[in-house]
Order: C-alpha cells, then structure tokens, then sequence
C-alpha cells in the first residue's frame, strides 16, 4: 500500500476509535439506552454493514476472519460498554489504549524480546501510571470502571495482533463481526428483563457499530499491512488525546490535573519503550 494512504487511512482509523468512546459515553450518559442493548445494537449494525459493503462490491467476496478474533472483538465490546457506564471519555481512552499498548509489549516480551534499561523504565512508568489513576481519591476513576476498560484494552491488543494476518481487511473485519453476533445474543439472554432502549440511544449505538466500529476496523485492517508493529502500536497513543478534547468540548467533561498529569507519564512511558526499539531496529526502505 502506498505510504500517502496508509497514513490517510490511519488517521481516519484514529478518528473512528475516539469516536466509539464518545459515541459510547453520549449514549449511555445522555440517552436511555442499556449497556447490553448498545453492545448487541454495536456488533449487529457493524456486521450489517460490513456485510452490504462486501455484497456492493464489483467482485463480492465473502466474509473471513476466525472465532479468536471474533471473540476478542465480543470482549472488548461488551467490558468497553459497561466501563463506560462509570468513565469519561479520556479517562477510558486512556485506560483503552494505555492497556493495549502494554499487552503488545507483554506479547514481545513472551515471544523473545527483552528491555533495555530505556524500555524497562518506559514499561515501569507507563504501567505505573495507569496504577495511579486507579488509585482512590478524588478525581479517580471507579475501579470496577477501570478494570472494565483495562480488560476492554488487552482484547483489543489481541484482535489487533490477530489483524495483521487477516489477509482481505473488509472480508475479515465482516467475518470477526458476523462471528460475534452469537457473543451478543448470549450476553442479552440473562438482562432480557432489564433492557431499555430509545430512539437517540439506537441512532448512536448505529452510529458506533456501522460507521466507527465496522467501517473504522475495516479501515485499521487495511492500514495495518503498511505499518510496523511498533507503529501500529505508536500511532494509537493519539486516541486518547483525541477522545479527552472531544469529551471537553462535545460532551462538557472535566479534564482534570490527575488524568493529564497520568496521561503524560503514561503516554511518555510508552514513547520510550517504542522511541527506544525503533532506535534498536533499522527501518526499511
């Protein structure tokens, strides 16, 4: 894939991720809708979606992917939703992204890779960071919350490391969502009883799983191919950023002195580990 695209499409897929957390929020803070309903509402909209664009295409193709994947996708989805019953915007991004960028470096680490003192500083920083946000006080996040979106991050470290063997991005991206659908159906089955929707809340939950969630991971999908682990890993320390000033300004949350003290060392924790391999390893051509 030529250079200018795959920073075209990555940057439209960093879009996406930070509008899943405000698309998450607004719903659940400003609309009626459950956490289960927008999870189920999420995944299906998504697989629709992928599915009409494979069927649109001149040559269809039918959907891949593979259960891992599709289960990853499920986790992340579902603990993304009820973490966001209890977290802002930026804080859960934080919490997201700071979490998968520690799980790629975890599955670096299992396959052979060491630490340098560089790296092992950033390692300690950044998952000491994300202590520290958890840690009571007055601007803390809620633990369960926190825990929710930690888990919500190492899936979606997983089904991004699984994403770079895809092969076709749409007919994978589909398959992993198509694949999902029983995942949801299962969590509805015991809140059957208990699950509220409306009119804004459905649009929104549309609006995540068709536009910024199928669309937005076919588009990742396809970005990933031209990018390094490394940079794949870098280039989502942006989502954050992104989803705080858009909580600021679209959904009038508070950043507060924690959150961006946190987000500095979190983010320059994980800037050293990856600063320092990209030192260590030569870049292609």
């Amino acid at each position: 894939m030529p250079a200018a695209r795959t920073l075209l499409f990555t940057a439209l897929a960093m879009l996406a991720f930070a509008g899943n957390s405000l698309l998450c929020r607004l719903a659940l803070k400003h609309t009626d809708i459950d956490a289960v309903s927008f999870t189920a509402i999420r995944i299906a909209s998504g697989a629709l979606m992928l599915w009409l664009l494979l069927r649109l295409r001149r040559q269809p193709l039918a959907a891949t992917g593979n259960w891992r994947a599709a289960a990853a996708l499920f986790v992340y989805a579902a603990a993304f939703s009820y973490a966001y019953l209890q977290l802002d915007a930026g804080a859960g991004a934080l919490l997201l992204f700071g979490a998968v960028q520690l799980c790629m470096v975890v599955f670096g680490l299992v396959r052979g890779e060491r630490l340098n003192l560089q790296q092992a500083l950033g390692f300690a920083l950044a998952t000491g960071g994300l202590v520290v946000l958890l840690l009571p006080g007055a601007s803390a996040p809620p633990l369960v919350g926190g825990l929710l979106m930690l888990l919500a991050g190492l899936a979606w470290g997983a089904y991004t490391l699984l994403g770079r063997q895809a092969g076709l991005p749409l007919a994978a991206t589909a398959g992993n969502f198509i694949r999902a659908l029983p995942f949801a159906a299962l969590l509805m089955l015991p809140f059957i009883d208990q699950l509220r929707l409306d009119l804004p809340g459905f649009v929104y939950a549309v609006l995540s799983g068709a536009l910024t969630s199928g669309i937005g991971y076919a588009v990742w999908y396809s970005a990933l191919p031209g990018l390094g682990a490394l940079q794949a890993a870098s280039v989502q320390l942006s989502v954050p950023v992104l989803a705080a000033l858009g909580g600021a300004l679209l959904l009038g949350e508070h950043i507060s002195l924690r959150l961006a003290l946190v987000s500095v060392v979190v983010l320059g924790g994980i800037a050293l580990v990856l600063r320092a391999k990209f030192q260590a390893v030569p870049q292609r051509a």
